[in-house]
């Protein structure tokens, strides 16, 4: 895209028929075309902003140009109080028209300063607002949400010093050497002093108190939940001597006298070694983890107990995970190393390598093979032998044996891989890379064609099986999709499949419609958006309007209902589902019996938590549900876990059907759950399916889960038996006997790759699953054998996951003993296996022939669209309603003759697990109506797929480790979505996140045209963005970072961004120094030829309560004839591990650097832009280069700078001498070249 700036008090361009910009007012103009133009126009497609500025150069209006979807003004007023402060942040107005960029009349106060001219405010406030302390440092007292709601329920920040009634332990380490790694010793005897500790606490709108108390040196000391006046949960941070962070206690583990003796099972430990870097790490109830760098800092191999110990690990051997770098730091390729030696013997081996100091591979013209892979790289990096070839990534050109690329795709010419002879080439960009099966030594092959402007327009992607999925892209000059193919063959011989879609924009690039074909059927207008005036999606037409879907928004920007208004309707309006979400209200019971759910109480929620939803859904056509709602009321403790989900029953509120109550302890571990069913005929209260009591491993003090005790003796729900579950020495599930489950068997990342289970003696099954070295599940292997009185019956089904793609094959199926009716009623009974038979019917529709012979029949089954999935064996588009969760509510599609058909329809748990009834929600073999709790796959165990881990419905947790544990230390490992899961979801069940804050968040940038404010670490490491639409950049302390996104759910709620943003300081930018440096660089040149000059731009960072940052500059070493010598110093930071690069001999964090372009001799005399030397420097050090046409003499208006990013992109003309603005510009470039 182009982005044309137009300086301050400049009169745009003629031709403008409406009112012209001002020539009284400072502002910037700027235009992002969305479509090739060669002159600043008016008319191309666009979007356009003004920003306004008073005379102190401060914004006080931002226009964006008929950016609401009926082509009107989109204004933000920005307002001062009388300290300059701005104490409020307005949302984007809708205005009549459009003034074409001209100001809009601004009061300097009120609830609308520049009006609401179209009421899409009416009744309420429109903006949020900050209470500030009365002192220099101006720190956040209260922040208060938009809304009128809101304006009474700020959150409160406080600021103190601890006092002795805080009782803040004080723990010490005692550290000592062992085997080249520090080894501390962990003691508490006395608690903090008073006033030694910062104390910040925030209150959330619900009352709810997180205390955080830092030391002197800004390191996080504790972290404190207020459950009750009396009750908390601790989460404390421990340092050694070295100020490096060696344990976290969890607050489980805080209650305790002496931590020590669970350490184990409850705390995170940590051991470096000289260079600061972490070598052995230790996650709560799985094993030791052990690291190996190189020179470079860089991570070359790790190992954890499972490989250290066992040889049942996908590998059959012992040994360490390992991967390899070229030059410049790329990952070339990972493998295993059958090695048993241990930490410090190949730490040792690495320091004292002398043939190959920098332990960096290259690409080589002739390969080595291992595994059954022609590697085109060295192999003379650590470890050089005993090798397992697990993935291989190549960049710059493709590798021998690459599929032929087309000279253009959809009509774009596609990129070359000559760089010799192409202005641009593919030099730097990734274009190809390998992924074996960890079962065996089949590849996938995974390919990327790029567009002339470096944009994926291509992939093609080679299945372990032969077959292939390719993509083809046209993309717009602003990037959108225009349209897709994709060509899918599961394997040679056999049919592909071929899909074309098409997008339709509107003059802002929203999605207006969205057309899908599959083969040479009929294309199909998949879905038609509708926006209202602040762009968010109003309306929905699905399946060239087979339902038209409604969304509905409060002004917080929160979902409040799907077809709300449908909701009275007796026959919803046509419409198959009404929900509506309900946050700072309630209608229904606040409690259904106080006494069995004491303290469980509905209340109005103001903090983001959920406090009712209400629904209605249509289970058969013509068939319409009571007009009275059902309805769910959440309960929730000062931890923000749900305590109770309440069901009402349309006909009888208040009798506790489907009712879910839980207690947990101070980890999260749910200790009790509490759960009803449906009031069966002839009963007063509903029937009691489970009571289910958690046992938990080293008497309770751990989180592993060992028993569970079934009081309620009811099979439904929770299998019950309470007999012991097992684990292995990574903290993975292999056991659980009341499910069945005889053994699970893992890889090396943890997933599921064997599963034996049986059902009642009567069935036995094993599943064998295949995943790539990258953790994608390929393909599952369904092996049962049901046994009946005439014998049994053996049939081997096999599913096939590639791109999306879903088959079913029943390979072989057999019987013996004569067989009979029976068996095979049984062996259709999968979906009861552990899991609910009364709340699912079976699914035959999609199964392959059953015949218990042996058949050979391979059969694609579906794949996913936009809008749900396509039913390839009925050529039927499925369409979904899910509701804020992802939760699939209602499948839907048309039957053969084009009339509305439902197909799956389900209610849940809270936690998930379906509710119990028959008729409507069904489970299959291989069945896209599999897909139903968050979207995900349900297994034959009754699990939930989610990628990184299997979850369990009804018991509410996971089985296996957090993947991502050390980002949220204070829950249990095992914990599902914070235990909320109302209003978190885990989108592949690594680290739950906040649903619905993309989509929100998307569409408040979007109005704005801000860009939200970045965060970084005082390394300098990108942590993410708020919610704020401010454009800053903020520097934040990591752990501070971590507990509020983890607290919150994420970064991007208005809650969380209050509390980010109350715990960071701006980044400034010192210009003055910058520019100082810069004319005397250039001066200094322009006078004397004979040498480059050059100066470094730095980040420094100062540490306090709340840490504060200035990039600025600093002169280097002055060059010889046509070089300068780019001299970088590093360090270890102890705490994070991070290896840090520096401005030379200083303390800053490095940026980038500029330096002049002198009259050089030949053969080094200079031409305008960066050097092939800029080139390698940008590369080597990753940083930024900036060069200055010194050469030319003295020029009038400055003398010109050019870039050189460290991708290797070159820029000319970014500014001069006199007008530039390079450190905002390092500034952004370091950040962004990290952000995913």
């Amino acid at each position: 895209m182009k982005k044309y700036i137009i300086p301050i008090g400049t009169i745009l361009l003629s031709g403008f028929t409406h009112a012209q910009l001002t020539v009284t007012e400072n502002y910037v103009r700027s235009r992002t075309y969305l479509e090739p133009v060669t002159t600043s126009s008016p008319t191309a497609k666009q979007t356009e902003t003004v920003q306004y500025f008073d005379g102190l150069g401060r914004p006080k209006q931002v226009v964006n140009v008929k950016a609401s979807p009926l082509g009107k003004d989109v204004v933000t007023p920005i307002i001062y109080d009388a300290f300059g402060r701005q104490t409020r942040d307005y949302l984007p107005v809708p205005q009549q028209g459009t003034n074409s960029g001209a100001i809009y009349s601004q009061q300097p106060s009120g609830y609308f300063p520049i009006g609401d001219p179209t009421g899409v405010y009416t009744n309420e406030k429109p903006f949020s607002e900050k209470i500030l302390e009365n002192s220099p440092l101006d720190r956040i007292l209260q922040q208060k949400q938009v809304g009128m709601a809101w304006d009474t329920k700020p959150v409160q920040f406080g600021y103190d010093a601890n006092t002795t009634q805080d009782a803040v332990k004080k723990y010490t380490t005692a550290t000592t050497w062992v085997d080249g790694a520090t080894s501390s010793v962990l003691s508490q005897s006395i608690n903090y002093a008073a006033e030694q500790l910062y104390k910040n606490t925030v209150t959330d709108e619900d009352g709810n108190v997180s205390i955080e108390f830092k030391n002197g040196e800004g390191q996080l000391i504790l972290v404190r939940k207020m459950i009750s006046d009396t009750e908390k949960a601790d989460t404390y941070y421990v340092y050694n001597e070295y100020d490096q962070l060696a344990f976290v206690i969890s607050p489980k583990a805080a209650q305790e006298a002496d931590p020590n003796t669970v350490l184990g099972d409850l705390c995170y430990q940590y051991r470096y070694d000289g260079r600061g870097r972490t070598v052995e790490k230790k996650i709560p109830g799985k094993g030791w983890e052990y690291m190996v760098y190189d020179k470079q800092d860089r991570l070359i191999l790790s190992q954890d107990t499972l490989l250290k110990t066992t040889t049942t690990n996908a590998f059959g051997k012992k040994g360490w995970l390992f991967t390899k770098y070229d030059r410049f730091g790329r990952v070339v390729y990972t493998g295993f190393f059958s090695n048993t030696a241990s930490r410090p013997v190949l730490q040792n081996s690495v320091n004292s390598m002398a043939a190959n100091a920098g332990n960096n591979e290259a690409g080589s013209t002739t390969p080595f093979t291992l595994n059954g892979m022609d590697v085109y790289y060295t192999k003379n990096a650590f470890p050089t032998g005993s090798m397992t070839i697990l993935s291989v990534s190549y960049y710059d050109s493709y590798p021998p044996g690459a599929p032929a690329r087309p000279s253009q795709i959809l009509g774009q010419e596609v990129m070359s891989q000559d760089a010799q002879n192409s202005d641009v080439s593919t030099k730097s960009l990734p274009v190809a890379s390998y992924v074996k099966n960890i079962e065996d030594d089949s590849w996938t092959k995974n390919y990327i064609v790029y567009d002339k402007r470096g944009r994926t327009i291509g992939t093609h992607s080679i299945n372990h099986l032969g077959g292939y999925t390719k993509t083809e892209t046209e993309l717009d000059f602003a990037g959108a999709v225009k349209r897709t193919h994709t060509y899918h063959l599961r394997k040679q011989g056999e049919v592909g499949v071929t899909l074309q879609e098409r997008f339709v924009y509107d003059g802002q690039n929203r999605l207006l419609q969205h057309y899908h074909k599959v083969d040479n059927q009929t294309e199909v207008l998949l879905a038609e958006n509708t926006y209202n005036e602040l762009s968010q999606l109003s309306n929905k037409k699905v399946g060239n309007n087979l339902q038209s879907i409604d969304y509905a928004y409060n002004i917080r920007g929160w979902m409040t209902g799907i077809n709300p208004d449908q909701m009275p309707v007796a026959d919803l309006g046509g419409k198959l589902f009404s929900y509506r979400i309900k946050y700072n209200e309630k209608e229904g019971i606040s409690n259904p019996n106080s006494l069995q759910f004491p303290g469980k109480e509905v209340a109005a929620k103001y903090n983001g938590n959920i406090a009712e939803v209400d629904w209605r859904s249509v289970e058969n056509i013509g068939n319409y549900p009571s007009l009275t709602p059902k309805r769910y009321g959440y309960a929730y403790d000062k931890l923000n876990r749900l305590t109770a989900g309440f069901y009402q029953t349309p006909n009888n509120p208040g009798v506790g059907e489907n009712t879910e109550s839980l207690d947990y302890d101070l980890n999260g571990n749910i200790t009790r759950l509490f759960r009803t069913s449906v009031l069966e005929y002839g009963n007063t209260t509903p029937t009691k399916i489970d009571d289910l009591e958690y046992i938990y491993g080293a008497q309770n003090k751990s989180n592993k889960l060992i028993t569970i005790n079934d009081n309620s003796y009811n099979a439904t729900g929770y299998e019950g038996g309470g007999m012991e579950i097992k684990y292995d020495v990574n903290g993975n599930m292999t056991e659980m006997p009341d499910k069945g489950i005889n053994k699970i068997r893992y890889n090396y990342l943890n997933l599921p790759n064997n599963v034996n289970y049986s059902k009642s003696g009567s069935e036995s099954v094993i599943v064998n699953t295949k995943y790539s070295a990258g953790g994608g599940k390929l393909q599952k292997e369904n092996t049962t054998t049901v046994f009946g009185i005439n014998g049994s019956t053996t049939t081997r089904k096999v599913t096939d996951y590639l791109d999306g793609f879903q088959y079913l094959s029943t390979v072989s199926s057999s019987s013996s003993g004569g067989g009979g009716s029976e068996l095979m009623m049984m062996a259709n009974s999968e979906s009861g296996r552990a899991m609910e038979r009364q709340a699912y019917s079976f699914d035959d529709s999609s199964s392959s022939d059953r015949s218990p012979v042996l058949t050979k029949n391979q059969n694609l089954q579906f794949f996913p669209t936009a809008e749900g999935f396509y039913d390839y064996a009925k050529n039927q588009y499925i369409y979904q309603y899910k509701d804020h969760l992802g939760n699939v509510r209602i499948s839907f599609g048309r039957d053969s003759s084009g009339n509305l058909e439902l197909v799956d329809v389900n209610d849940y748990y809270p936690f998930g697990m379906n509710h119990l009834k028959s008729g409507n929600s069904f489970f299959g073999v291989s069945s896209y109506k599999n897909y139903k709790y968050n979207g995900k796959e349900l297994q034959e165990t009754g699990m939930y797929d989610y990628g990184a881990r299997m979850y369990m419905a009804d018991v509410g947790r996971w089985g296996v480790v957090d993947p991502l544990a050390e980002t949220s230390r204070r829950w249990s490992t095992y914990n599902y979505a914070f235990n909320n899961p109302i209003l978190f979801i885990d989108p592949d069940g690594r680290e739950a996140q906040f649903s619905g804050t993309s989509a929100q968040q998307a569409f408040k940038n979007y109005i704005s045209q801000m860009p939200p404010d970045d965060y970084i670490d005082t390394n300098g490491k990108y942590l993410g963005s708020d919610g704020a639409a401010t454009k800053n950049t903020r520097i934040i302390y990591g752990t501070d970072w971590n507990n509020i996104t983890s607290e919150k759910g994420g970064s991007l709620s208005s809650e969380a961004t209050a509390s980010l943003q109350a715990s960071s300081s701006i980044i400034t930018i010192n210009e003055n120094q910058i520019s100082l440096d810069i004319n005397n660089a250039n001066n200094e040149t322009i006078e004397d030829q004979t040498k480059e000059r050059q100066l470094y731009l730095g980040l420094k960072v100062k540490r306090g309560d709340i840490p504060t940052a200035e990039v600025t500059s600093v002169r280097g070493l002055d060059g010889t004839d046509g070089h300068a010598d780019f001299l970088v110093g590093e360090r270890v930071d102890p705490k994070t591990r991070d290896v840090i690069r520096l401005v030379t001999s200083t303390t800053m964090l490095l940026l980038g650097g500029a330096h002049t372009h002198n009259l050089a001799k030949a053969p080094m005399k200079n031409i305008p832009g960066t050097s092939d030397d800029d080139i390698e420097v940008a590369r080597g050090f990753n940083t930024t280069n900036y060069s200055i046409d010194s050469y030319t003499g003295r020029q009038v208006g400055g003398n010109a700078m050019h870039r050189r990013t460290s991708n290797g992109v070159s820029t000319l003309n970014v500014g001069t001498t006199i007008n530039q603005n390079i450190g905002k510009d390092a500034l952004n470039i370091f950040i962004n070249k990290q952000k995913p």
